[in-house]
């Protein structure tokens, strides 16, 4: 695995960023995957929403758009996959070049805006590997000329709930001007409360997961973990790519866009952390943005974190990083004494939220 990586990771980075993403799907989509690997380790597995996670580590939405790999992503070892971003009707997104690799920052900013195929395609491809079996959720989105954009999430619910072990509501990505405001307490009320009235009307009660930025000061994070824990939303993911410019390296930095990788990592942590204590941990948390190493991804779970997920890393690292993350995770459970990953989720937490996130 490492040595495929280490000739044709180089190769790949020699294309620009989208051809290079592509190429990757393309190739998964055809069969070729030569980073298969067992599920996970004995005292991995998570138990959350009603399933079983064999293992922590998921692959974020973002990858997978259109749902044509999942499982080719399961088979490299990852504990779940989320496809997605899908909106209700099919959508170019965003004017080429819109996805930049930092490489001195091991970073990527995105400017997509959505890009995917829709509903019924998407929906298609899930009916499709039905009966399979593995963890996959769907994250869904809002059109961008759309004019209720409340009614594009509640139509996602309906379309895809069948086919996704949770459903995500992507009310963060910084591409979709205007998208950002579904975080204000009355408007996240009104999409929650909309939600949910359609899901008591569909055959299965799919769990539902809301994704955040990591752009939030301390009064947003108060209203959400308030509005969360007061409408039953069953967990959060913490965090979507960031506006915030930290010190940058690489050409290219200047991009707009939502910057992901490295210099997400500490501000994704500080917000999870502080979401961790608001909730009093009675709110399961999925912690995204930065995750590189095994380090990194336990101080995600110290933060918070039940369930970790990672893609910008891939990038850089490659498909053996899912293996690494996965066996240190294991150690440092055994080392300081911890059943599973959900017993030592948030045991960090004060240490993180002591810390400024500006």
């Amino acid at each position: 695995m490492a040595d495929f990586y280490s000739i044709a990771g180089p190769l790949l980075r020699f294309l620009d960023a989208e051809t290079a993403h592509n190429m990757t799907i393309a190739a998964l989509k055809g069969g070729f995957n030569p980073f298969t690997a067992p599920a996970g380790e004995p005292n991995l597995p998570v138990e959350l929403f009603g399933l079983t996670f064999p293992n922590p580590v998921g692959i974020a939405a973002g990858f997978d758009k259109n749902a044509d790999v999942p499982d080719a992503m399961l088979a490299m070892g990852f504990g779940f996959a989320e496809v997605g971003t899908v909106t209700p009707l099919p959508q170019d997104g965003n004017p080429q070049p819109r996805l930049f690799r930092l490489e001195q920052d091991r970073a990527v900013i995105n400017r997509m805006g959505f890009n995917n195929e829709g509903h019924a395609a998407v929906k298609a491809k899930l009916a499709a590997r039905a009966g399979r079996g593995g963890i996959v959720g769907v994250n869904i989105g809002a059109n961008k000329s759309s004019n209720d954009r409340i009614a594009d999430y509640t139509k996602g619910l309906e379309v895809l709930h069948e086919f996704a072990s949770y459903m995500t509501i992507n009310v963060s990505s910084p591409n979709t001007p205007g998208l950002r405001g579904l975080q204000s307490r009355g408007e996240l009320e009104d999409l929650i409360g909309r939600l949910h009235e359609t899901r008591s009307h569909l055959a299965s009660e799919v769990p539902l997961l809301l994704k955040i930025a990591p752009d939030l000061g301390e009064d947003e994070m108060d209203d959400i973990a308030a509005v969360c824990l007061d409408t039953g939303v069953d967990g959060l993911i913490i965090s979507n790519t960031t506006i915030s410019r930290p010190a940058l390296r690489s050409k290219g930095a200047d991009e707009q866009g939502g910057l992901s990788g490295d210099p997400l990592y500490e501000l994704s942590t500080i917000v999870l952390a502080k979401i961790h204590q608001r909730t009093g941990g009675r709110l399961p948390l999925v912690g995204v943005g930065g995750i590189a190493s095994g380090d990194s991804a336990w101080e995600k779970i110290r933060a918070g974190a039940s369930l970790i997920q990672l893609y910008s890393s891939l990038i850089f690292e490659g498909p053996g990083l899912i293996i690494r993350i996965r066996r240190n995770l294991a150690r440092k459970l055994a080392q300081h004494g911890y059943a599973s990953v959900t017993a030592a989720a948030g045991c960090g937490a004060q240490d993180w939220a002591k810390k400024d996130v500006a």
